[in-house]
């Protein structure tokens, strides 16, 4: 058992570290990084929905016996990180002019991928108790899923109004969650299985409501064609993304 939570404990570290991918952000000139940065917006819109749609909502629903629970799940978290940002929007609304630089989006993203990794790291402690091979191959899927969601909340967050090195911070710490949701499993087990069922539709919805509501919005404030397509093309990659790693799960 000792082992198994050796393993188990180090994936969910190496699954962590990822979010540190935007590291590399730091070591481009601010020009670049302004550059393209609609391009990785577009990246992380392809990420979320297709995590939603291809990976979330499905799973949501395998699990459930009562689709119209699983759906109303995935409404109310769509209704509730409307809330959320309607909340920030009047904290930022009262705050002083020295602060108002960061945009809600930035803080309601890390509130939600914090959800997600604290689901992933449910779901890769849940699969070390089954069994060590099933725990890592469900480790590599994890991490090679979050490489471009990574890649586009932390474009994200500097488009926010967050530093380099501040957003690189408040990634990492939200990626923490996993870490947490590793040691629930190995406490709890199928309990904490069972609470997946829930979390999982409302982190869905999450994901749906800020592509659509903050993300795309901001994609469109460009309206050259050459731009436009390139942005279009960014978010089918993103998709496609999410498509070919059900082939590892």
């Amino acid at each position: 058992m000792i082992t198994t939570y050796i393993y188990a404990l180090s994936s969910v570290i190496i699954v962590s570290l990822v979010s540190l991918i935007g590291v590399f952000y730091i070591y481009l000139k601010e020009e670049t990084v302004k550059k393209y940065i609609n391009l990785f917006i577009s990246l992380a819109v392809g990420a979320l929905l297709g995590d939603a749609f291809i990976h979330l909502i499905p799973e949501a629903f395998e699990n459930s016996s009562n689709p119209i629970i699983v759906s109303l799940l995935i409404i109310f978290g769509i209704i509730i990180f409307f809330i959320i940002e309607k909340f920030l929007h009047w904290h930022h609304h009262g705050e002083d002019q020295e602060n108002t630089e960061i945009h809600p989006v930035g803080k309601l993203l890390l509130i939600t991928d914090g959800f997600h990794n604290l689901i992933d790291g449910i779901i890769i402690g849940v699969s070390f108790l089954i069994s060590i091979p099933i725990g890592i191959a469900t480790t590599l899927a994890v991490i090679l899923h979050e490489i471009p969601q990574e890649i586009g909340d932390f474009a994200v967050l500097i488009h926010s109004g967050y530093d380099k090195k501040r957003a690189l911070y408040l990634n990492f710490l939200s990626a923490l969650a996993a870490v947490i949701g590793t040691v629930i499993a190995l406490i709890f087990g199928n309990i904490a299985e069972t609470f997946t069922i829930w979390i999982v539709p409302i982190a869905a919805g999450g994901f749906i409501y800020i592509a659509m509501s903050d993300l795309i919005p901001e994609l469109h404030k460009t309206k050259k064609m050459k731009y436009s397509t390139a942005q279009i093309s960014t978010v089918l990659f993103g998709i496609l993304l999410m498509l070919a790693l059900l082939l590892l799960e």
